[in-house]
């Protein structure tokens, strides 16, 4: 049964995210701080466990698919994913000079059409979030971030400048895996989006609707995202979609999909990163222009700190390791385990994590404390895991893994 069949009979359960008996704040008080996605009802059929990010409701655990089955879905098949980002609306005159102020990068070398990753710092260096910031305009920015703070941020920077910052009411949604543009082509009215390159946005028409999408994702697999803006017909964008998907084996996931495959890819989450952590501490300084004009908030802070990576990835012959500072050499501490799952693909368990000494790096064998209390030997090593050139994501690399390829370190 497909989910517009199925959905006058789970309408009330629907509204029971927003609406409980009335104790006077309370519902407004839920309808400010747990808001659902407006495709959440898919899931509703399959049990879900929510989160909160960026108060908005995303998926933990969904009762039909189990963490590997959503693993390979991503790397063999195609995956639909509603997500908590939160895009932030920056437009004005001044938008550009004031995102070249809160974030680091240079966003003066960005086209009207082309998106980037970015993150805003704290005036010490370390970090505050980090999303996909979109250049829709000359003088148009959507800033769509990852779980954080950043609205009292912007607000607190805007100065003189002429900028309005707001919530343009969005919401976005992934379609990750080798099959992906299969569906694209599927679900859209007209032509395929041509050129249609990693990073680029474009605008096609699903299901009638004009919809906003971009050649992004956190997956590092071939993928591509649909922005929901508050005069869409969700229902009838998400149905398409899905209805498209089918051939092509999709499913509906929620985060864990991801947690492996970006601990392989090395993309950095807030697990990784903190107001302690500066970009390179993090293995992010690669990303600073360091020809960039604009000063930005963190500059100067950073021109005398230690440019070198503490963040590696490790890998685990037979456990996962335990978050925290549970690794060892010679009976000594020496760095956090910050990140960490089952890779289904290499057979191992996998991590992020940071050394206390960046000379302690790839290639290193260390102890580390695992989930079942026993512990293991494992061995740090270079970002990404594999793909190390990040063709798959590009999609140069066409290729379909037909399953496991076990790590032999």
């Amino acid at each position: 049964m497909g989910f517009s069949a199925m959905h006058e009979s789970i309408a009330l359960s629907r509204f029971t995210i927003k609406v409980l008996p009335n104790d006077g704040a309370r519902p407004r008080e839920l309808s400010a701080n747990m808001k659902p996605h407006p495709l959440s009802y898919m899931e509703l059929p399959f049990d879900p466990e929510y989160s909160l990010y960026n108060s908005r409701m995303t998926p933990e655990h969904l009762s039909h698919v189990s963490d590997d089955e959503q693993y390979w879905a991503v790397r063999q098949k195609v995956i639909f994913r509603n997500t908590g980002e939160f895009p932030v609306q920056i437009a004005g005159r001044d938008a550009e000079v004031f995102a070249n102020r809160v974030f680091a990068r240079d966003v003066s070398r960005m086209k009207v059409g082309r998106c980037a990753y970015n993150f805003a710092l704290y005036h010490h260096g370390g970090m505050i979030t980090d999303g996909v910031i979109l250049r829709l305009a000359e003088e148009k920015f959507w800033m769509a971030q990852a779980d954080g703070e950043l609205m009292k941020w912007y607000m607190a920077h805007v100065a003189d400048l002429d900028v309005a910052i707001c919530d343009p009411g969005v919401w976005v949604t992934q379609i990750q895996g080798p099959r992906s543009m299969d569906v694209l082509r599927d679900a859209t009215d007209g032509d395929f989006p041509s050129p249609w390159r990693y990073f680029d946005i474009a605008e096609v028409s699903i299901a009638g609707e004009q919809v906003l999408i971009t050649r992004t994702g956190f997956s590092n697999e071939l993928g591509w995202e649909f922005y929901l803006r508050p005069g869409n017909n969700a229902e009838a964008i998400g149905e398409r979609i899905w209805e498209a998907g089918q051939k092509y084996g999709i499913i509906l996931t929620g985060v864990p999909v991801f947690r492996a495959r970006r601990i392989e890819a090395g993309l950095m989450s807030q697990a990784e990163f903190d107001e302690t952590t500066t970009p390179f501490d993090v293995g992010l300084g690669h990303f600073l222009h360091a020809d960039k004009v604009a000063d930005f908030v963190g500059r100067s802070s950073l021109e005398e700190t230690d440019k070198r990576s503490r963040t590696f990835g490790m890998r685990v012959r037979d456990g996962i390791a335990q978050l925290g500072r549970n690794i060892t050499i010679n009976s000594k501490t020496v760095g956090k385990v910050c990140s960490s799952a089952w890779s289904p693909y290499q057979q191992c368990g996998v991590a992020l994590v940071r050394m206390d000494d960046p000379a302690i790096g790839p290639g290193t064998e260390i102890l580390v404390k695992c989930n079942d209390g026993k512990v293991r030997l494992a061995q740090l090593c270079a970002l990404p895991m594999y793909d190390a050139e990040r063709e798959i994501v590009r999609g140069r690399d066409t290729r379909i893994p037909k399953g496991p390829a076990p790590w032999r370190g």
